[in-house]
């Protein structure tokens, strides 16, 4: 009897030791999973306020969101939420999230539910559209002191910049900053330095290249000319159809920035996008005064992503009222040859003209590469009512001038006092600009002049015909590409020809020589 009251009590001394151990054991929470993601928090109205928000996924489907702000001042308390929509577009409060304590600048809190009682989970935190607010304070929520976008939102690291030129306004230019979404939607952030303080200036994408104009296909939020920013977030064009920012980076356009809305028709900033930017690939070409003394330029072409091609004519001393028609036209110049290109007429009071060049007038498509390549020549033109003169002039593509040259000495012969030189300048193709520049010929006279074959000391028959020298000016220009008998010649195989030159006195007087050279071998 005894000894079964001893075990009972036994028993029950043990059951007592168990509910008080059960008593001491604390519930530990939710077990972090090891997932995390970390969102950057960037300053808004106090540049030295930045810091990150540290999303860690629990085991029981809950998520702990660790604030952590650097150059949080002592005292300070910053609320913080997680805002619907991106920092970009704005919008209400979803969640509330914890006070960041300035000093320490932390703070931490579990997150099962947005603020309306709907349940969110990490997995839909990751993918959710949605930024973070940290507020100045609970009585000054409008100030902002750092923001970021977070879950879909949050930007991939992934950047295209595109330079904004000065148009109208001078000192005003930047750049148009593109920068991925992880749902492949597109940041854009423009930088304008030299905009007027209390200024707004509207901003558009629009169809084709700056160039060549076209309507707007993407509005953004205006410029504030104090801070010179604007920010937008691009998911569709105006017409609701969806971009994404690998379309962007492929779109036909350019972007145009305003002066102001009552002022839309002065553009104070303007830059080519997508497939319409400019590679830094050009060549120039000169283009020299031909009949109005003083005038004279150059004509850039610019490669585009495309592989479509900007001209620039950029002319000197053309008239400010004037408006200079211009082209290229097939050949070379002393050749001459028929229209092939329109390009926009040059300003005279800017002296520029600026065209878009992805095909011949023909419709015949053509490229930068193709342009290099061309048997072509550029004509600038005094006016639409005096094509007949030609302002400027220049040799592109395949007939540009390399710089290599020989000259040959033509000395006096029958005709005391007339002689000159005979200078061969090679061309892109290989072929030859010849020109005769004889001293003393007869005014108002016509001077033949050819390549023959053999050393003039020996003579022989014409071989090259030459355009012939002008009497009044002494001059003559030919392109050498072949033999009269059409066997090809190069500007290589004149340096080494057995030939030389003659010049006569007239059509009418050929047996008369005012200047004879030798050339090619027979050069001394």
């Amino acid at each position: 009897m005894n000894y079964t009251k001893h075990l009972l009590g036994g028993f029950l001394f043990l059951f007592s030791l168990v509910l008080f151990s059960c008593k001491d054991i604390v519930d530990p929470g939710p077990i972090p999973t090891g997932n995390m993601e970390t969102f950057n928090l960037a300053s808004v109205s106090n540049p030295g306020i930045s810091g990150t928000a540290q999303f860690i996924e629990n085991d029981d489907n809950t998520t702990n969101i660790i604030l952590a702000l650097s150059g949080a001042p002592a005292g300070g308390m910053y609320p913080a939420h997680i805002h619907f929509n991106t920092a970009a577009e704005g919008g209400g409060i979803a969640i509330t999230l914890g006070t960041v304590m300035g000093g320490t600048g932390t703070s931490s809190i579990i997150v099962s539910e947005l603020d309306d009682g709907t349940p969110i989970t990490y997995s839909q935190l990751m993918d959710y559209d949605g930024y973070i607010n940290v507020h100045a304070s609970a009585s000054d929520l409008g100030t902002i002191v750092a923001q970021g976008d977070i879950g879909q939102n949050a930007l991939t690291g992934e950047t295209k910049i595109y330079d904004l030129g000065t148009v109208a306004v001078p000192g005003i230019s930047g750049t148009a900053t593109f920068s991925q979404r992880k749902n492949d939607e597109t940041l854009v952030k423009i930088m304008l330095e030299g905009t007027p303080d209390g200024g707004m200036h509207p901003s558009h994408i629009h169809l084709n290249t700056a160039a060549e104009g076209g309507p707007i296909s993407v509005s953004f939020t205006p410029i504030d000319g104090t801070s010179g920013m604007s920010v937008t977030n691009v998911s569709a064009l105006d017409n609701e159809t969806s971009i994404t920012y690998d379309e962007l980076l492929e779109f036909d356009g350019y972007i145009n920035v305003h002066l102001s809305t009552s002022e839309m028709g002065t553009l104070v900033a303007q830059g080519d996008i997508g497939q319409n930017e400019l590679t830094g690939v050009e060549k120039v070409y000169e283009l020299g005064e031909k009949d109005v003394d003083g005038i004279s330029g150059t004509a850039t072409f610019k490669e585009r992503m495309n592989g479509e091609a900007l001209a620039i004519l950029e002319l000197m001393n053309t008239p400010e009222d004037g408006m200079h028609p211009a082209h290229i036209h097939s050949n070379t110049a002393l050749q001459g040859g028929g229209i092939v290109v329109t390009f926009k007429p040059v300003n005279g009071a800017t002296g520029m003209s600026k065209t878009n060049v992805s095909m011949l007038d023909d419709e015949t498509m053509i490229g930068y590469d193709d342009i290099l390549d061309f048997d072509g020549y550029i004509n600038v033109h005094l006016s639409m009512e005096n094509l007949a003169t030609i302002v400027a002039q220049g040799d592109i593509g395949q007939n540009e001038l390399t710089g290599e040259s020989k000259s040959y000495v033509l000395d006096e012969k029958d005709v005391p006092g007339i002689n000159g030189t005979v200078t061969f300048r090679e061309r892109m193709n290989g072929t030859t600009l010849a020109i005769l520049e004889v001293e003393n010929t007869i005014p108002d006279s016509s001077h033949p002049a050819h390549i023959h074959a053999n050393s003039a000391e020996v003579g022989g028959g014409i071989v090259v015909t030459f355009t012939p020298v002008d009497g009044t000016t002494g001059m003559s220009m030919t392109n050498v590409e072949a033999l009269d008998d059409m066997t090809a010649i190069t500007y290589d195989d004149l340096l080494t020809y057995d030939g030389y030159v003659n010049v006569h006195l007239s059509m009418a007087q050929l047996g008369v020589i005012v200047a004879q050279g030798n050339i090619g071998s027979n050069a001394d």
